[in-house]
């Protein structure tokens, strides 16, 4: 057998098998097909230098584009970070999914999953000018809408997505959470939980989750951060942590505090998932894209293979995508390939404070359905 593209030279780093060294990875139609030593195919591209991981999974992006505000265009940011998974959190809504499954999900080169919002129109009401948050109308709550589209579309919905806080929810505080964790129940799929600024606290929220559901902006700045003000982890998250919840980095605009970050490292609290939240307002800074939210992790101490597991096999398994998140020979032709260069890289928060760390991180490309994608 020939096959039709080989990536060689490269570190082939697979957190899920524990694989770490050089080696050639080739691919045949939209398979993987070998892991090994001197492997032929009708394109070779020399990869020297650089990580050979599995498909990165970006767990929390917006790309309903055209249908919402906040949502940026799939392909080409997908494109811009090596990522060949996006998952889209609620920016569709059980109103309007058809046409985002449609018009986007169906028609782009990237896999893209929902994690579905109960409210109707999803997240409607989303830029520098207007801002309307979604859960403050409780008659958008639709909960048997949201059941029956994610019965209707098993391969495309994988969670249910809800957002909760003072600026998303305002005065129905905790309730469209519990309709969301009905909803999942009910459905048989995680959810994922948005907090902001109090009421709800942080702790109220994260005690609700399930094993298996996911807090995202678990790095954000005060108020509702995720630890005192001594650095010690409030207790909620621990326990949480411990019955299995998954916390998300998702960066977004106002997710990602510096000192939250020093904090909860120092704390043995790394995030479980890195996400980069990804919209209008924030892809031009302050998170712009999964690489860079990486590059932050890697700046407060985080392991490279942890980091590398953060945005692959661990979002996998909170996808419930076994065929995700790893490289194997028979599995999904895909991979991204990034290079950690010794660089200065100024990487800012969602304050305005910047750290300057010594290496970058650099996407130089992907494989997608067993072929080559350049990184724009």
């Amino acid at each position: 057998m020939t096959n039709d593209l080989v990536l060689t030279g490269g570190r082939v780093l697979d957190p899920t098998s524990g694989l770490d060294q050089e080696a050639d990875v080739a691919f045949q139609n939209d398979k993987l097909t070998r892991i090994g030593e001197g492997l032929s195919g009708k394109e070779v591209r020399d990869v020297s230098g650089a990580l050979v991981v599995p498909g990165i999974i970006d767990l929390h992006t917006h790309v309903w584009w055209g249908g919402t505000s906040l949502s940026v265009r799939p392909d080409p940011y997908a494109r811009s970070c090596a990522a060949t998974t996006l998952v889209d959190t609620g920016s569709a809504g059980p109103g309007n999914f058809e046409g985002f499954k449609a018009h986007v999900v169906d028609r782009s080169e990237t896999r893209i999953l929902t994690f579905l919002h109960i409210s109707f129109a999803g997240i409607y009401g989303f830029s520098n000018t207007v801002m309307v948050g979604e859960s403050q109308d409780m008659r958008l709550m639709a909960v048997r809408e949201a059941v029956a589209m994610a019965a209707q579309h098993p391969d495309d919905i994988v969670g249910i997505k809800v957002r909760v806080g003072a600026k998303t929810s305002g005065v129905n505080g905790i309730v469209p959470l519990e309709l969301a964790l009905e909803v999942g129940d009910e459905a048989g799929l995680p959810v994922m939980a948005h907090i902001d600024e109090p009421a709800p606290t942080y702790e109220a929220v994260v005690d609700m989750l399930r094993p298996g559901d996911i807090l995202t902006h678990c790095y954000r700045p005060f108020p509702n951060a995720p630890m005192h003000s001594d650095g010690s982890v409030k207790g909620a998250l621990l326990k949480g942590r411990e019955r299995g919840v998954i916390f998300d980095i998702g960066h977004g605009m106002g997710a990602f505090s510096w000192k939250t970050a020093r904090a909860m490292m120092a704390a043995g609290f790394p995030p479980d998932t890195i996400s980069s939240d990804v919209h209008t307002e924030c892809i031009n800074g302050p998170a712009w894209d999964v690489v860079r939210t990486m590059n932050k992790l890697l700046a407060v101490g985080m392991p490279l293979n942890d980091v590398i597991a953060a945005v692959t096999a661990t979002p996998a398994m909170a996808l419930r995508r076994t065929d995700l998140g790893r490289l194997s020979e028979g599995g999904v032709g895909e991979a991204s390939v990034i290079e950690l260069r010794d660089e200065k890289i100024d990487l800012e928060d969602v304050k305005g404070e910047i750290v300057t760390h010594d290496q970058r991180l650099v996407a130089r490309g992907m494989v997608l359905g067993g072929k080559w994608v350049e990184a724009a």
